[in-house]
């Protein structure tokens, strides 16, 4: 029996089975929606922080009124 000598010829590098795509970018629309959720971001982070600041002010005036209170009982025991 003859034995057949096998030639394999050596494999091209990249994927030959990626889509090819002529899709031209529209970085002009990708800007000006990241552009939008960054001002979005921040009058989100503005009202955050404004209201984080009321609880702050609301936080300070039970604290005082605490104290005032504890001032009395301490008065009258």
């Amino acid at each position: 029996m003859k034995r057949k000598e096998v030639i394999t010829m050596p494999r091209t590098k990249g994927s030959k089975n990626r889509p090819k795509t002529n899709i031209t970018k529209d970085y002009v629309s990708q800007i000006a929606e990241k552009q939008e959720t960054i001002a979005s971001l921040n009058t989100e982070i503005a009202s955050i922080q404004k209201a984080i600041e009321e609880q702050k002010n609301t936080l300070k005036e039970k604290k005082s009124a605490l104290k005032k209170a504890e001032k009395e009982v301490w008065k009258a025991g």
